[in-house]
Parts: structure tokens; C-alpha cells; sequence
């Protein structure tokens, strides 16, 4: 695994912002990492480069220990923070040199990494005179510079528009093919678009980890139905898979289903033999947001 936690918790005195967490990813995965605001995301991806030491677990990256060989750790990954830090003063060229410098890497890579997150027509300008999207691509140039095995990518389309949105993605896509990409973002389109698998923390815990797929396929199904006259609950209960109700208005109800089957027919079946009319009927099926709000209100 290029990345693993194990049984993780860090508290400062007596306040647990992480509590016992444990997980994984591997080459060629894209994981979205998401939580409300103070859910933890921060202090994990702090922990996982090395920046903060857990209180308790362990943290491996690569194979490496992060905690007993952080710099051997660290040069495996990439980091592009929310706050993107830059030497504003320097040109863009200056400023990857620089980080080349420190990294060892030829100057050629340079030119590779101007071209492939799409620098090239502000690489002679300073970072201070760059729009904030362009300076997203400056600091995720930064972090991939060094072809690490690991990028962690918190908030890494902020301030694009939405051309620049669609190329960062698909870089990022391209990335995620040969390296394990951890991407925090508060964006449920973004996740949706970009990634194989949701880590979803809240209060410090961790309270999912699936995969995109089958986190649609577990998900609750919702009709809303308007009846041409009000029924008793007792009626509404027999419908087949139905694992929730209610009686928002007089002929109307919401009703939840615990299946992936289109419950839409079964009900105009049910309205028939019931002898039923029909005057509404929509579906509301749970997406990503609905789901993490679910999940962390």
C-alpha cells in the first residue's frame, strides 16, 4: 500500500481532534477525503506528511514509516496545502527551479511539468502578478515535480474557472493513474467527477470508506407521491422494501426505499390495485451531498 494508517488518534491536552482511525490506498486509486469543517481532514493530512506526529498508531507511506524516517517519508510524497504557500516575488520558473534545486532534479523535468499543468503562457511572469487559479497550478506543479509515489491535494481547484476546472481534473485523473492521489475538497461534483473511492470523517471518526460505486448502490432511494386522497399509514406500509414515510401535506408523502430496484412502477402498481389516482411522482434519489449530509449533520 502506498498509504496506510493504522489506529491513528492525535489530541492536543485534552481535546481529540482525530480518534483511532484506520486506512488505506494503493497505486492507481483517487480517494476522496471529505468532512464538515474541524472534522479532522487537516490534522490527518498533516499527519500523513509528516508535519505532525499522531499521539497514538501508526502512519506508512510507501512502506515507510512517517514518524521514524519523515524526510525518506516525505520525499516519496507531494503536498499542495489548502493555503497554497508561494514566494510571491519569484518568477514561476525561479520558483520551480527552486524547488528542483532542493529535490536534485535535472532542469529539464521543469519544462515537462510547465507544459503538463498548463503554465506556459504565465511561466515568465512573478507569482504575485498570477490569478489565483494559476497560482493553483504553480504550487501543484510544485508538489508533482519530484514524480512522487503519494500526492495529498487539499482544496487543489479553488479559484478556477470553470475551463481551467475541467483541465485540473483531468490532470489530476491522468496523475491518479500511477500514483495514490488523496484529494480533500468540499466540492461533491468535484468527488464525483474525479474519484474512485470516499473516506468520509466527522467528529474524528471515520464513518465511511467505500468506493463511489458502491456507495450508489447502498444508497437510499426516495419517491415523492401525491395520492388523490389522503391514505392511512397502514396502506403506505405495504409497500414492498419500504424502510421510511412521511406525511409532508394531506395526499402527499415521501417515502424511502431500502433497494436499488425502480420502485416508481411498484408503486403505480400499488395505486392500481388500491384504486388510486396518481397526481405526482418524482424520484429523489440520494446523491453524494445528500449522502454526506446524512452522514455528518
Amino acid at each position: 500500500m502506498s498509504i496506510q494508517l493504522t489506529s491513528v488518534t492525535k489530541k492536543y491536552n485534552t481535546q481529540t481532534a482525530v480518534n483511532n482511525i484506520s486506512f488505506s490506498a494503493q497505486r492507481g486509486e483517487i480517494v476522496g477525503f471529505l468532512g464538515p469543517n474541524g472534522a479532522g481532514k487537516s490534522t490527518t493530512m498533516k499527519m500523513l506528511t509528516g508535519y505532525i506526529k499522531p499521539s497514538e498508531g501508526e502512519v506508512l507511506v510507501g512502506g515507510v514509516n512517517v514518524i521514524e524516517h519523515p524526510i525518506d517519508a516525505q520525499k516519496k510524497i507531494g503536498y499542495l496545502p489548502e493555503h497554497n504557500p508561494l514566494y510571491l516575488d519569484m518568477y514561476v520558473r525561479e520558483y520551480l527551479q527552486f524547488h528542483a534545486a532542493i529535490h536534485k532534479i535535472e532542469k529539464t523535468e521543469i519544462e515537462t511539468v510547465i507544459e503538463k499543468v498548463g503554465l506556459i503562457p504565465e511561466v515568465n511572469k512573478r507569482i504575485k502578478q498570477l490569478s489565483k487559479g494559476y497560482r493553483q497550478r504553480v504550487g501543484l506543479a510544485a508538489a508533482i515535480l519530484h514524480n512522487p509515489e503519494v500526492l495529498v491535494l487539499d482544496e487543489p481547484t479553488t479559484g478556477l474557472d470553470p475551463n481551467q476546472l475541467v483541465e485540473i481534473r483531468q490532470l489530476i485523473k491522468e496523475l491518479g493513474k500511477d500514483k495514490t492521489v488523496l484529494l480533500s475538497t468540499h466540492i461533491m461534483q468535484e468527488v464525483e467527477a474525479v474519484c474512485d473511492r470516499v473516506i468520509i470523517i466527522n467528529k474524528g471518526e471515520l464513518v465511511v470508506d467505500k468506493t463511489l460505486k458502491e456507495l450508489k448502490t447502498s444508497s437510499k432511494q426516495v419517491i415523492r407521491v401525491t395520492f388523490d386522497y389522503k391514505l392511512e399509514e397502514q396502506f403506505v406500509k405495504r409497500l414492498p422494501n419500504i424502510s421510511a414515510f412521511k406525511n409532508t401535506t394531506e395526499n402527499n408523502w415521501i417515502l424511502e426505499f431500502e433497494t436499488t430496484e425502480d420502485m416508481r412502477p411498484v408503486i403505480f402498481d400499488f395505486a392500481q390495485e388500491n384504486g388510486l389516482k396518481i397526481l405526482g411522482l418524482n424520484s429523489e434519489n440520494k446523491n453524494l451531498e445528500n449522502l454526506f449530509q446524512e452522514l455528518t449533520k
